[in-house]
């Protein structure tokens, strides 16, 4: 996984020992998707994962992270916890399961289903394949 990370330019990849349970992460995501905050809240999870290797099963780490995305920190850890954005993060599951997929990332083109990081070329061949135009990568 480092030598695919490399490739992409990401030398400084994290390879935890332990796999942590993303759920209540997830369900802060979807709290931060209604704050209008996804994109900083995702990019500062994925960053405190991969190369940070910080826990994000960590209710601090979880309350740092939403901070620094703009987001009230109690709030934000509270909805980790909360029935509703718990039950829509199994909904989304279930359906992404019914769909066929089974990890992350997953990339959905025309028909096909991507699952799993992949190269590039993988990619842009489905885009092609599914009628659509791919950029010159740089």
């Amino acid at each position: 996984m480092r030598d695919f990370a490399a490739a992409f330019g990401i030398a400084d990849m994290a390879s935890p020992e332990i796999v942590p349970n993303t759920r209540r992460a997830l369900a802060m995501a979807e709290y931060a998707r209604e704050m209008g905050k996804l994109d900083a809240f995702r990019t500062l999870a994925m960053q405190a994962r991969w190369k940070d290797d910080r826990d994000l099963e960590d209710e601090s780490v979880l309350g740092e992270l939403a901070a620094a995305a703009g987001l009230d920190p109690q709030k934000a850890v509270a909805a980790g916890y909360s029935a509703d954005y718990l039950t829509r993060v199994d909904s989304i599951r279930a359906e992404a399961e019914r769909m066929g997929i089974t990890g992350i990332p997953a990339f959905i083109i025309g028909k096909v289903r991507i699952v799993g990081c992949q190269p590039y070329q993988i990619l842009a061949d489905s885009v092609l394949k599914a009628g659509g135009s791919v950029r010159n990568p740089a």
